[in-house]
């Protein structure tokens, strides 16, 4: 498995923090690849089993390299602690969250099997995905945090 991850602090209490996050609905607002996301019936927001389908996008500076949809299933919703989802088969996205004296520690982490043969050469060598996928997160959390501290 190829895992990844990334914290930040959020000066916010951790249930803003997770509703903020468990929304995959505001998900655009902060990924740079997820730009959309809505929940499938009968789903109306985050839960165990609950489905929904993202919109992403790949990009290389201002080249879109590929745009595609997932779908994807909440595999754990601990409200306040845990929010994780995995996505179109091949992706686990997790998100830990720990309160501490009103600002909240908030892990992303991504976690998928590697590619065999062209794939493995196209996605780890020359898209560089693992590095990319890091990046991803990074910028994920740093605006969330900015959205969430205004």
């Amino acid at each position: 498995m190829l895992t990844s991850s990334t914290t930040t602090v959020i000066r916010r209490p951790a249930a803003d923090v997770f509703a903020a996050v468990a929304d995959i609905t505001r998900m655009g607002e902060w990924s740079p690849e997820c730009t959309a996301g809505r929940w499938v019936a009968p789903a109306t927001g985050p839960a165990l089993g609950a489905q929904f389908e993202g919109d992403n996008i790949a990009k290389v500076g201002p080249i879109t390299l590929k745009k595609w949809t997932t779908t994807a299933e909440v595999t754990e919703c601990v409200p306040n602690q845990v929010f994780e989802f995995f996505a179109e088969g091949y992706t686990t996205w997790r998100y830990e969250f720990v309160e501490r004296d009103g600002s909240t520690s908030v892990t992303e982490s991504c976690s998928y099997a590697p590619s065999e043969g062209w794939k493995k050469f196209a996605y780890e060598t020359v898209l560089r995905r693992p590095q990319m996928v890091a990046r991803g997160m990074e910028q994920t959390l740093a605006r969330l945090k900015t959205a969430l501290e205004r």
